[in-house]
């Protein structure tokens, strides 16, 4: 293949990618009662946030004995403190989310306890099913948290299923998946740990979205 056809056929597929992550998106947005315009304003804050991390707290790192260094970073940034990692939350991939499920929960309020039982019981799940891997964060099979926020929302309140699922979904992911994770962070001691992982179509994000469409 010439270099002009390969790079047209890249940048097709590239385009195809986002067009189906964006078509997936506003239809799950849709069942949450949440018009066009705002899905698009929610997608463009998730792909600016998702490179925002904002800085909450410093803690000490105790990496166990016989724990391997994390990989050297090619330039210094201004965040490392050696024996230290960041605690940072990211805009993209947790702010976003929880300003929408707040939303959601202002629009609904009738469903708030079934929100918090769907809550508790993902992060429950998300916290068992996930596990520290060196040199990435904290991770977990991917449709394990959409499937649980899914099937418990069904169970709890199938005529408010789609937000239950959001709310639960993404809430339950960053309490029991990041938040109680907090102590396997600092035996891993990495320079910057980013709740909510690497952003828009990371983690808490594609839990939200799937968790809609499943319920």
């Amino acid at each position: 293949m010439a270099p002009i056809q390969l790079l047209l056929f890249v940048f097709l597929l590239i385009a195809l990618m986002v067009f189906v992550q964006v078509g997936v998106f506003t239809l799950a947005l849709d069942k949450l009662g949440i018009s066009s315009a705002s899905a698009f304003s929610i997608l463009f804050a998730s792909l600016i946030g998702s490179g925002i991390n904002l800085p909450l707290n410093r803690i000490t790192s105790a990496a166990a004995p016989g724990t391997k260094h994390w990989p050297k970073l090619a330039y210094t940034p201004r965040y490392f403190i050696p024996g230290t990692t960041l605690i940072a939350v990211n805009v993209g991939g947790a702010l976003v989310p929880i300003l929408v499920s707040i939303y959601l929960l202002r629009l609904q309020p009738g469903i708030f306890s079934s929100a918090l039982a769907c809550i508790t019981s993902v992060a429950l799940i998300s916290f068992y099913f996930s596990r520290p891997i060196h040199g990435i964060g904290i991770g977990m099979p991917i449709l394990i948290a959409p499937l649980a926020a899914a099937l418990t929302a069904l169970l709890l309140d199938p005529q408010h299923s789609a937000p239950l699922a959001y709310i639960g979904g993404t809430l339950g992911v960053l309490i029991g998946a990041d938040l109680f994770r907090l102590k396997d962070i600092r035996r891993m001691a990495p320079p910057i740990a980013s709740i909510g992982g690497a952003g828009t179509f990371d983690g808490i994000f594609i839990t939200g979205i799937v968790a809609v469409l499943l319920s």
